[in-house]
């Protein structure tokens, strides 16, 4: 459906478009995993960054390396990176709103790999410091231009578990760092003021492939109608869908929900910080909460972990990063195996259990300290950070999701500031300090209050949560710039529309009754301020559709075991849950029938 001008206002008018709606409804495809390569593998070069600088200090202070820097020094340019990755989420971040979000990955990623490789060719501290600035600025930029453009371009069903898995990704650059210095720093194959330089490079080198690959992925369709470019969004739409039936080889159901959108080049910053912080309290409140926990406790934990091991274990530093790759995998496989559950269980039974049960691990892991060994402490703290990672990755998703789209970038770029200038420089200064008295007693103290931080996140997301889990961006937090409609769904018949509100009726029903009452967060229906519908978390008339699938195929071809029918129907571009769910749908409603263990038949006569 192209968008319709139905008027012109001092902006640039009112279109009524179905571009979240049809984005929302694509099968996962080849398009979806370019998106994936090309903007979400920045964070695995955040994590390069980090651990690199972290492997790389001891032989930077050595003789014979090439720049005269003390460890201090090191400690200082670790700062300077966390200031400029501040400072460019925030300066990046507006611009990504204002001017859009593939200019501003181009942009961020340029600026990246710029100072990336003229860090290589450091040979005084304050160049060092100088190129580090900017390199935190480039990654700081591409947080804000990164999630909101993957929010705005995955579909809502799978929204979760990919943001999971990108912000995860961070921890395979961090183990690809740590193995890969292992051979940097071996001086039978790099002299000792080579080896470092080129860790440096190597991430510039993987910057540049991304960028190429980046050059492909389209501008934001939810960017482009905002901004005045309502028949640029719906091109670069048809663009995506004609992929997907290719690749698919099926047909893409047509879509009746509708928003209507006033138009505007421009919306100023006070509009934008207005909107975000009076109108939204408790979600700003709440996100303060889950990125200053993470942060507190990932910064001081990471920074700070090589020192750890060989203060109180005795570990070599030629070692460290051995330890570091197991510490990198934990967290990494965190997010990637349970990324999934963030979109079946949902947002805030997942969150609240990342964020809860990381500081009751870190709890345990401080009462054992004193009994551990190096392996069996690792292995604990593993388990800890292999939680905590999830809660940590999905703050981001959860700051990207919970705020208007013309504030998304805005969001995610404060709160990763705040968060990071409070937690990720507390963090670290605290447990530095802890662990240069030497003293287990007070490093305890340490995790006690790491564990206290990230429970504050995880009773914030108790109290403050959003049930934002296979829901429409535009149904979490209404655009500023939409207009009130008549609050309908489209065409549908009468039958539709009655068979989809007695499912709704029951689900409801069951959400009230039995343990599910006592699951954290509201209702299955949701709806932001001002909106004059409120908006099923659920699509169900994507689950009519798909019930009505089930019952054709099993209508034509009989009885099917589970396997074949999920085959039959195209189960697998369904999303996580989805088949689940309509199958348990089709047999309540009669139109499906259980014949055996795992077998499903045709249903009785549709009433």
């Amino acid at each position: 459906m192209a968008a319709q001008d139905t008027r012109s206002d001092e902006d640039l008018g009112t279109i009524e478009t179905d571009v979240p709606a049809r984005l929302d409804r694509l099968p996962f495809s080849r398009f979806h995993r370019m998106v994936i390569i090309g903007l979400g593998t920045v964070w695995i070069l955040d994590g390069l960054e980090v651990t690199i600088v972290g492997s790389i200090a001891a032989r930077m202070t050595e003789a014979g390396s090439g720049i005269d820097i003390t460890a201090s020094q090191i400690g200082l340019a670790a700062s300077i990176y966390i200031v400029g990755a501040c400072i460019g989420a925030l300066f990046f971040g507006q611009l990504t709103d204002r001017f859009g979000r593939k200019r501003l990955f181009l942009l961020t990623l340029g600026v990246y790999i710029t100072a990336t490789v003229l860090t290589a060719f450091a040979w005084t501290p304050w160049f060092f410091y100088l190129c580090r600035f900017f390199t935190g600025a480039g990654i700081g930029g591409e947080y804000a231009a990164i999630n909101s453009a993957v929010d705005e371009l995955i579909p809502a069903r799978l929204r979760g578990r990919v943001d999971l898995l990108i912000n995860g990704s961070y921890w395979l650059g961090a183990a690809v760092g740590s193995g890969a210095t292992l051979l940097l720093l071996d001086e039978n194959l790099f002299s000792a003021s080579v080896g470092w330089r080129l860790a440096f490079v190597m991430g510039a080198v993987l910057g540049a492939v991304i960028l190429v690959v980046r050059r492909h992925v389209p501008e934001s369709p939810r960017w482009l109608f905002i901004h005045g470019r309502a028949d640029e969004a719906d091109e670069t739409v048809d663009r995506i869908e004609a992929e997907v039936r290719e690749e698919t080889g099926q047909d893409l159901e047509e879509v009746s929900q509708t928003l209507r959108i006033r138009q505007r080049e421009v919306i100023p910053f006070r509009e934008i910080a207005h909107v975000a912080f009076t109108r939204y309290p408790k979600r700003a409140v709440l996100g303060l909460a889950l990125f200053v926990g993470q942060a507190f406790l990932y910064n001081g934990f990471t920074f700070n972990l090589g020192t750890l091991m060989s203060t109180y274990f005795g570990v070599a530093s030629g070692f460290v990063p051995v330890f570091l790759v197991v510490y990198a995998l934990g967290n990494f496989l965190g997010p990637l195996l349970l990324g999934r559950l963030f979109d079946t269980v949902g947002r805030k039974p997942m969150i609240s259990f990342a964020y809860l049960g990381s500081a009751v691990m870190a709890v345990v892991t401080a009462l054992l300290f004193t009994g551990l060994n190096s392996w069996t402490f690792i292995l604990l703290l593993s388990v800890t950070f292999f939680l905590a990672s999830s809660g940590a990755s999905a703050a981001y998703l959860t700051v990207s999701e919970i705020f208007p789209m013309e504030t998304r970038a805005l969001a995610i770029a404060f709160f990763y500031a705040v968060g990071t200038g409070l937690g990720g420089i507390v963090g670290p200064l605290l447990f530095g300090r802890l662990i240069e008295s030497g003293d287990p007693e007070a490093l305890m103290t340490g995790f006690f209050i790491a564990a206290g931080v990230m429970a504050l996140g995880g009773i914030a997301e108790l109290a403050f949560g959003v049930k934002a889990e296979n829901a429409s961006l535009e149904s979490i937090a209404e655009p500023l710039t939409a207009e009130d409609g008549d609050g309908s769904d489209g065409d549908g018949s009468d039958e539709d529309a009655t068979r989809i509100r007695e499912r709704s009726a029951r689900r409801e029903q069951r959400e009230r009754a039995g343990a599910r009452r006592y699951r954290p967060g509201p209702g299955q229906r949701m709806s932001s301020p001002r909106m004059t519908v409120t908006t099923p978390v659920r699509d169900d008339r994507s689950l009519d559709r798909q019930i009505a699938s089930v019952e054709a195929v099993l209508r034509q071809r009989g009885t099917l075991t589970r396997e074949a029918l999920a085959e039959a129907v195209g189960a697998r571009w369904w999303g996580p849950g989805q088949f689940r769910s309509a199958l348990r749908a089709a047999v309540s409603e009669g139109r499906a029938v259980v014949v055996g263990r795992g077998r499903y038949g045709p249903g009785g006569p549709v009433a």
